[in-house]
């Protein structure tokens, strides 16, 4: 992966997302200024969270804002009950969002113990390149010392 964009949780959470701008679109649920609004912020919340961790270079950050991002799926499935016992949406569009949002907020977990497993800290803790003329002072103090 080179970028954030290459990521399956965040191709996913940008999908749901757009389908929460979609949903607030209409009827009731575009009139209810404040649950439109707060359910559009927590959407764009997981797929920025996600994008923020990863572009930190570092596997603790990135856990760190992936825990942010699920927080953020629970709190669409939250906001998506409001929503359905307000009759906004529907029982079948309601199911539909939330098993979505459950198995965005399961691979985002998996990701994140995939993370915390991995010996791989992140691109920030790559090796830098060794200076040429270190290396150079290196191979003739090597060679003297062998003397």
């Amino acid at each position: 992966m080179t970028n954030f964009e290459d990521l399956e949780i965040w191709q996913l959470a940008r999908h749901l997302t757009g389908q929460i701008y979609q949903l607030t679109r209409n009827g009731n649920f575009a009139k209810d200024y404040s649950l439109c609004n707060q359910i559009q912020r927590a959407s764009v919340s997981v797929m920025s969270n996600i994008a923020e961790g990863y572009e930190r270079g570092g596997n603790q950050e990135f856990i760190q804002y992936l825990a942010i991002a699920k927080g953020s799926c629970g709190e669409v499935r939250c906001q998506l009950y409001i929503a359905l016992d307000q009759k906004y949406i529907d029982k079948t569009e309601a199911d539909n969002l939330l098993d979505q949002h459950r198995k965005l907020s399961i691979m985002i977990y998996k990701f994140m113990e995939h993370l915390k497993g991995s010996r791989f800290k992140g691109a920030k803790y790559k090796a830098p390149k060794p200076d040429p003329e270190l290396v150079e002072f290196e191979a003739l103090l090597q060679s003297y010392l062998k003397k």
